[in-house]
């Protein structure tokens, strides 16, 4: 424990050190790897581990995201209470959909939560406490003065976003590592198996899908914080298949593998954007290129590397040892 809380911390300091030397670009695309890294470990979780799959993920960031805004925006207080807040709220949301998920599973369960990922967006279109189309505002406010005047608003959504994606990959490699991530991959193996062990597979489950939500429902409040602002438009259908996406290409069971891919994620929109201009620089390319690039890459990875190019890797270096 204290040597992987040692590594975390040291980890956070190169990052806080190469964030402050470099362009502006780069910084915001780094909070966009550190939302996606918490996006992608909570699919681990669920998924990789308990063996449930869910296609809503980005409904569940959503869930975090809306509670976030409407905390700071309602209540005020410290930026650090509307995360709890989205935290929070993510998490009971998921302990009520968990509840009915524990009675499905295989493509029920994915048609279900597919189902979620379309339908929250429209509904909260319906409410105009939820602020409609145009969604909210999430304005996390400027850094603190202390920091200096070279300190940008990017920068500090670096800031805040890497440590709490450093804090949440934190917390959730040692739930995985505990008697609770041995559980979840007995289910995943043979939940017959593992009831006439004397697991209570329901509320295994449900718990799975409680701590997931709660770590997506934070990935959006991020997500929100990075574009100041939280609307239907921004939790899309093709967020949750992106992060499907990352989640395969990573290695659905490899939490460290997250990090890879949200890489791929960020990188996907800059990759489009240079060929859309090589091929004549079309408005309309540009705009469905990367949904073209992700759905061809998750096709190739189910296809070729069904556990995810990392777990390819990782199993290749245990057979050589």
């Amino acid at each position: 424990m204290r040597k992987k809380l040692t590594l975390f911390i040291l980890l956070g300091w190169i990052l806080l050190l190469i964030g402050d030397r470099v362009d502006e670009l780069r910084v915001y695309q780094g909070a966009q790897i550190a939302m996606y890294a918490i996006a992608l470990s909570s699919i681990v979780l669920l998924t990789g581990y308990s063996g449930q799959v869910s296609l809503g993920n980005g409904a569940m960031m959503a869930v975090g995201g809306y509670a976030a805004a409407l905390t700071l925006n309602n209540l005020g207080g410290p930026v650090w209470f509307a995360f709890v807040m989205a935290v929070f709220v993510s998490a009971l949301f998921g302990a009520f959909l968990g509840a009915a998920a524990a009675r499905l599973s295989g493509p029920y369960l994915a048609g279900t939560t597919l189902a979620l990922a379309v339908g929250l967006p429209e509904i909260a279109n319906q409410f105009d406490f939820l602020g409609g189309v145009p969604g909210l505002l999430f304005d996390v406010g400027f850094p603190p003065e202390r920091l200096g005047e070279e300190f940008t608003q990017y920068k500090w959504f670096f800031w805040i976003a890497t440590f709490l994606a450093l804090l949440s990959l934190f917390i959730t490699s040692n739930i995985l590592q505990s008697r609770y991530g041995r559980t979840w991959r007995a289910i995943r193996s043979n939940s017959l198996a593992a009831e006439l062990s004397g697991v209570h597979v329901g509320r295994m489950k449900i718990l799975a899908f409680t701590i997931s939500s709660a770590i997506a429902g934070l990935a959006g409040a991020v997500l929100a914080m990075t574009i100041s602002l939280v609307a239907p438009g921004a939790y899309t259908l093709a967020l949750s298949f992106a992060l499907v996406t990352g989640a395969v290409l990573a290695g659905v069971s490899s939490l460290p593998g997250v990090v890879f891919g949200a890489l791929i994620l960020v990188a996907i929109p800059e990759v489009a954007d240079v060929l859309a201009t090589r091929w004549g620089g079309d408005e309309n390319l540009n705009n469905y290129l990367p949904g073209l690039i992700v759905s061809v890459l998750l096709i190739l990875s189910v296809i070729f590397t069904p556990n995810g190019p990392g777990e390819k890797l990782k199993s290749r270096h245990h057979k050589k040892g």
